[in-house]
């Protein structure tokens, strides 16, 4: 069988500037007015001109978890990412959703529209995926625009705000003091990843990898007990996922009970990889949560908790 293809860097969307407009969307979980009121008032803030999409405060008429209809989440992000007057589009929020709808994305008149810098995290990693194998574009895995950490958290603010509009200040994203070695060691490679249970939900789809090698392995997850993440992590293995990756950063466990145990199920599963191991890094449900590049080469050091880009997050 032939090995699966080192991954490569994905093209990276320009810089925001003051006044690019940014469009807001709600790919997955319905959105609290309230909240998305006090994250736009945040982007205008920094000089951006936010957009808010058409279906981002819909609610779906028989699923409560959803934000409106498949086809309107997708329309709306397909509408944005197309207008050529939008630089950037946002995610409102996380929860469930984006798996339903990423197949009724083109991704045709995606590719032709080119790269825009798109963020999220938590179920925005099914898109993170889809975006990166489908449009070979890179993405930021980052706080979303109505999300609690986004709006009641300064530290988290201001990476997401130097990413976007000052992006060579944040080439090296250094671990949160939370941060251990798990496995010591220095490499090389391609950022890719997410939220765990997004991960493995994929496995089979048109968005799944055949392997990770050459790759950067971000994981994180919120309110997963700890035998959960064991079959997810476990699944991810058995696929091929880690087969020849390069190093392995892992995130928050927000609400996945004691720490202990959660730390000896990654020491079991990822201690004897041979590759550089962070646990606790700092991303994801996370108060402070860093804001990382995904499809983007970088030196990860384990020893130092550090991750230096080999150029800026945007152009």
């Amino acid at each position: 069988m032939t090995a699966a293809p080192e991954l490569a860097p994905l093209t990276r969307p320009r810089r925001l500037r003051s006044g690019d407009r940014v469009a807001v969307v709600a790919p997955s979980g319905p959105i609290p007015e309230e909240r998305l009121a006090r994250g736009l008032a945040i982007l205008r803030g920094w000089g951006l001109e936010p957009v808010v999409a058409p279906h981002v405060l819909d609610a779906h008429p028989r699923h409560d978890y959803l934000a409106g209809t498949d086809r309107a989440r997708a329309r709306d992000l397909q509408e944005a990412w197309c207008d050529p007057s939008v630089a950037a589009v946002l995610c409102a929020r996380g929860g469930y959703g984006a798996q339903r709808m990423v197949d009724l994305l083109d991704w045709t008149a995606i590719r032709a529209a080119g790269p825009k810098v798109f963020v999220g995290y938590s179920d925005v990693t099914a898109l993170h995926e889809a975006f990166a194998l489908r449009a070979g574009l890179a993405t930021l895995h980052g706080p979303m625009v109505a999300a609690a950490t986004f709006l009641d958290d300064a530290p988290t603010r201001e990476h997401l705000r130097a990413t976007l509009l000052e992006p060579e200040s944040v080439r090296t994203v250094p671990a949160l003091k939370t941060a251990r070695t798990l496995v010591p060691g220095r490499s090389h490679g391609v950022t890719f990843g997410g939220c765990a249970c997004l991960l493995a939900a994929g496995l089979g789809t048109a968005d799944s990898r055949p392997a990770g090698r050459g790759g950067l392995l971000l994981l994180e997850d919120v309110g997963e007990e700890a035998y959960r993440l064991d079959r997810m992590l476990t699944q991810l293995l058995r696929a091929g996922l880690l087969q020849g990756v390069a190093g392995v950063l892992l995130g928050s466990w927000e609400e996945c009970g004691p720490y202990d145990g959660l730390h000896a199920l990654f020491e079991d599963l990822f201690g004897s990889l041979g590759v550089p191991v962070v646990e606790e890094y700092g991303f994801g449900h996370c108060p402070s949560t860093l804001t990382i590049p995904l499809g983007a080469a970088a030196v990860f050091d384990a020893e130092a908790c550090t991750l230096t880009f080999d150029a800026p997050a945007l152009d």
